[in-house]
Order: C-alpha cells, then structure tokens, then sequence
C-alpha cells in the first residue's frame, strides 16, 4: 500500500496543506472506512501487506488491524511490514511529523505490541532506498541504514516493554529495504557487506545467539535516481543490471524486489509499464538458471576485498555517529543530512564535468526520437476529481458517526500518551469508533510537538569557485551592482512533497554561484512562500514539486503573488512535469521550467541570472 502525502504526513483530505496533494503518489486513507473499502472482498487474514507508512505508522496498523477485526480476522493472523523507519524521513523523504524522540517511542510501541500481537508482522522496515536516492554513497547507505536500527534496537532495549529472553524475536522481525544502483559490482558487494554487518551487530551488539534472528532480511527497489528522462528506453537496460546486483549473490539476495518502470522519469507509469517490470523478474525466476546455484561469488578475491572495503568504511563512519551520541543526535546536528548534500552535490557536479557518464543524457545524446514516448496517453495522470470526492466522503463519514465515541477514543489516545502507555490499543480503540487521521495525529501533535529537521544546505561545504560557476558568478557580482543589492532567490517547495534532494542542489548552487538565498525547507503553504518572498524582498522565487501537484500548487501561488503586487517577480519550477503541464505552466506565468533532463545546475543557474538580467533591461 502506497498512501497519497496528506496520509503520510497525518493530515485529512480537507486540511489546507493537502490541497493539489489527494489521491497523488498513493491512496488517501481517512479514516476507518476508507481502509475497509481497500480491503473489501480481500480475506486479511490469508494476506501479507506491506505498507509505506512512517511518522503515523502506528495509526495505518491500527486501521488494517480494526478493519481486520471488522472481517472477523484474528490479530495473530496477520502477516505485513510496516516500513516505520523516521530516521530516513529526517534525512530524504520529509514526511515526518513530530520530533526524533517521541517518533522514536511510536516505533518502540509498535515493535513491543506486534511481537505479542502479530507475530507475524514486521513492525520496521530500515530504509536505506531513500538515502542512496538523496546522494548517498555506499558506504553511507551501510551505516546511515545500521545507525538507524541501532538507534531503534537500543530504544526498544531501554524502553522495558520487550524481556530480554525475547529481544531475539524483536531482531528477527526488523527487515530492510534497499536500493540497487547502476555501479553492479559495487552494489552486490554492499549487499554482502549489509549481510555480514548486521549479523556481527546483532550478535556482538545485542547478544542475539540464534542464527535464525540474525538474518538480514530485506527487500529492494532499484534506483530511481538514476532513470533519465532523455532516452528512457535505457531505463530498462539500467533497471536489468540493477536487479541482477541484488539477486545474483545467493548469501545476500533480496527476499522480495520491485522494479521501477522504464519511464517513470517522465510521470506515474501506466499499467503496461508496470507490467513490463513484472515480466523482467518473472524472466529472470523462471527461463534462467539463477536460482539453482549456490553462491558463485564466493571465493573471489575482488569480491571479497571490496566487501572487506566498504564494510571497513561503514565501521568508521557508524563509530563517528556513535561517538556524537547515536543517530538521533547526528539528525539534530545535522551531520548526516548534510553529509548526504555533500555527496549528492559531488554527484552532480561529475555528471556535469562528463566525469560521470550518463548515456543520453551527458554522452551519446543524438539518437531516433523513442517511439514508446509518443502519442497522448505515455504515463498515467490522476483525475481531480478524486479530491473533491474524497474530501465530500470525509465530511459524511464525520458527520455519521457517535462523536461521543469519538471524543471518548481520543480521550483515552491523549491519556495514553501523557502517561508514556503504549499508544497501540488505543490507537486501535480510535479507529473503531471513527477518528480520522488527521485527529489521530493532532493529538499527538499536541502532545509530541512538531518537528522542522535541518536542511543540511548552510552547513554543505562550498564548491570551489572556478570554470563555469566563476563565470556566473561574474555575472552575478555585475547584475546585483546593477540592481543596487545581492540577488536574492527563494527556494520553496510547497505542499506535501517531501523530496528535497532537487531543492537542495538548487539552493547550495546558488549560494555558490554567489547569490543569497532563502531556503526554509519543506512543507510549505503557498501563503507562506509568498509572505516569505514579500517579507524578504527577494528577486526570483524557485518551486520545487515531484508528487505530481505542480498546476494546483503552482498556480496558487502566482495568484497569490499578483494579489500582493509580486507579479513582477520571476516563478521558476522543477519537478517531474510533463510536457502538457509545462505548457500549463508557462501560459500561467512561469519564467521557466525545468525537469530531470536538465541536469546542468550551472547552466541553471546562468539561465536564472540572465532571466533577471534581461528583465533589469527592460524595465
């Protein structure tokens, strides 16, 4: 179950942040109803679910359990993984809600009730996919994902909820989701290396003597990061190589893999490409012979020394977590975010210099136009009236329950978390009685608090300012004289959409390139980045959107901007937008657009600059 972005991020469809956002990315899941009308005719108790769910984890599993009960499903009877990891929300996706150490607690919550009441659940799933997609290299995707289920592990140990006789069960229900980069060899051997860390972390660790408990159990999806939007059709290629990294070594294959479709560069895949990814595996599993051999790396010196390798610098950077206090402290700091700034600015900057070869995008670009890009109809949209239908189910499912119970539930939710109970039963309890998701999570908003982790941008160290970038920071120097003060640009990303990476880079290049810039990180209203660029007089405002609610959001804040006298002032947006949608933009009023194939961040920024300048011209 993938959930749209005002789920993830405890919000009902109705709340002001939501709008452009319902039904995007995944489904919106309200309240109880909602859940039961997934599962309808779906027998819970003969299933194993996953469900990509973070900061209100405990409250989706609270939901399947209830619409379980609702089937007259056992709890013991369910089989499913709640991913659960919000560390790697702090440092890549962005769709946490409260503070590190209540959030915390919520997880140590979930694993001390699954392991008695589902014990067939996976109660975490540490995700390294979303650090590697934020520009993690392989040694930081190793210890940032291990610091993560130390942090968790240690929290469970102290939290007295979990004997120790059965903190070996909780180790062997907390599974891992990973990312497979293009490099092949590199990533097999960090797979081999995940495997042999985690099983010496959880014996000499945590003292977790059966074998079976140590296993490092893990799904993958292959990167994303690297699916181009020129040429995608060599996407399927990348996606191939990929796969193979993760399946191919038999002491450290995947349990379960997705595959990205070929185009999803471009937008929200159809049905047939989804299937094409399906037909890949089903290749793999069934023609060839993969699966009848034991492991055939072993034995090999350049194997082995590689994993030696990465499992050596995983070491020493999880010794310098542990010594600034774990990685909770790291987040706070904000070490490992901009650590992952760093590396992913390092990343683009080789892609830029051709360093890094990317086929059909930086070398190899002349080519026949792609045949399967042609033609309406190439990726999937979402119709808009799914928002409008969702957010009038929402009202009447409010407005026919017993608000009695209601009040009561939340009651019992609220004393619960005052008096540092598990919030399980009571989260199931709020669920029966019809709480929706967004009261489930103001309670514990109100509670816990709100959280704003740290960008990482200020703290990034500064590309050295030669070539290219020198000369747009000529340019810069000479515009901002003309204009009588440094050029000032405002980085926003409204809505939902807590995929920051693109922002980020934006913002750090700026910076270098020598303007001033104001970058609040995410979650932001179209009101707030428009009082923003009011209150801090800046000369061009640049929107980043990837969860596919661009126009809505976008046009929001033009009409926004012109109702407070700001229609002089450039918009620039990036984001996944296809084609139509750019023209959409631009007819509104956009300066410019920019989307994947644009991947010269200083031919970016030498376009912003010349953007400003020709308008100084003209006025």
């Amino acid at each position: 179950m993938a959930f749209d972005l005002p789920t993830q991020t405890g919000y009902d469809s109705d709340h002001v942040l939501a709008r452009g956002e319902v039904g995007k990315v995944g489904v919106p899941v309200g309240h109880l109803g909602d859940m039961m009308a997934l599962f309808e005719g779906i027998p819970l108790d003969k299933m194993n679910t996953s469900m990509t769910i973070n900061a209100p984890a405990a409250w989706l599993l609270s939901l399947y359990i209830a619409a379980a009960e609702r089937q007259g499903a056992a709890r013991d009877t369910l089989s499913g993984t709640t991913q659960n990891d919000i560390i790697k929300e702090y440092l890549s996706r962005g769709t946490y809600i409260f503070p590190p150490q209540p959030s915390l607690r919520l997880i140590n919550d979930v694993i001390a009730f699954t392991y008695k009441e589902v014990p067939k659940w996976n109660p975490m799933n540490v995700c390294s996919y979303h650090l590697q997609e934020a520009g993690a290299t392989p040694e930081q995707e190793l210890a940032f994902a291990l610091a993560t289920s130390i942090a968790v592990l240690d929290t469970v140990k102290a939290g007295g909820q979990v004997p120790d006789a059965d903190f070996g069960q909780v180790v062997g229900r907390i599974s891992f989701f990973v990312n497979a980069g293009i490099r092949f060899v590199t990533e097999l051997c960090k797979m081999r290396a995940f495997t042999e860390l985690w099983d010496e972390i959880t014996r000499d660790r945590y003292g977790v003597a059966d074998e079976k408990f140590r296993r490092f159990r893990y799904g993958v999806q292959v990167n994303s990061l690297g699916l181009t939007e020129p040429q995608p059709e060599n996407n399927v290629y990348r996606i191939l190589l990929e796969m193979l990294a993760v399946t191919l070594s038999k002491n450290a294959r995947a349990r379960a893999v997705q595959l990205p479709a070929w185009n999803e560069a471009l937008g929200l895949p159809r049905p047939w490409d989804q299937q094409w990814s399906l037909r890949l595996q089903q290749i793999v599993a069934y023609e060839t012979d993969l699966l009848e051999y034991a492991d055939i790396f072993d034995g090999s010196h350049a194997i082995t020394d590689k994993v030696e390798a990465l499992k050596a610098q995983a070491r020493e950077e999880l010794a310098r977590i542990d010594a600034m206090g774990g990685a909770v402290a790291a987040i706070d700091s904000s070490y490992m975010k901009q650590k992952l700034v760093e590396s992913n600015t390092r990343r683009l900057k080789a892609i830029e210099s051709g360093e890094q070869i990317v086929v059909g995008v930086n070398k190899f670009t002349e080519g026949a136009p792609s045949p399967l890009t042609a033609g309406d109809g190439a990726i999937m949209t979402v119709d808009p009236k799914v928002e409008s239908e969702q957010i009038e189910a929402l009202k009447a499912w409010r407005a026919s329950r017993d608000s009695k119970a209601v009040d009561s539930a939340l009651a019992g939710l609220r004393s619960a978390l005052q008096e540092g109970r598990n919030v399980m039963e009571p989260s199931i309890a709020c669920a029966h009685a019809g709480v929706t998701t967004g009261e489930w999570s103001d309670v514990l908003r109100q509670v816990f608090g709100e959280y704003r982790a740290p960008t990482g941008v200020g703290r990034a160290a500064n590309e050295e300012k030669t070539g290219r970038l020198a000369d747009v920071r000529t340019h810069v120097d000479a515009v901002s004289a003309r204009l009588g003060r440094r050029i000032k640009m405002l980085v926003g990303k409204p809505g939902l959409d807590g995929h920051s990476n693109g922002a980020e880079q934006v913002a750090v290049r700026a910076r270098d390139a020598g303007m001033e810039v104001v970058y609040e990180g995410i979650r932001l209203t179209p009101a707030q980045i428009v009082n923003a660029a009011l209150e801090e007089s800046v000369h061009v405002v640049g929107l980043s959107i990837l969860s596919g609610s661009h126009v809505p959001l976008v046009t929001e804040v033009l009409e926004r901007m012109k109702a407070n006298g700001l229609e002089d002032i450039p918009v620039i947006v990036g984001g996944i937008i296809p084609p139509e949608d750019e023209r959409l933009l631009l007819e509104a009023g956009v300066a410019r657009v920019y989307t994947p194939k644009d991947y010269d961040l200083t031919g970016i920024m030498a376009d912003i600059v010349t953007l400003l300048d020709e308008q100084k011209v003209a006025a």
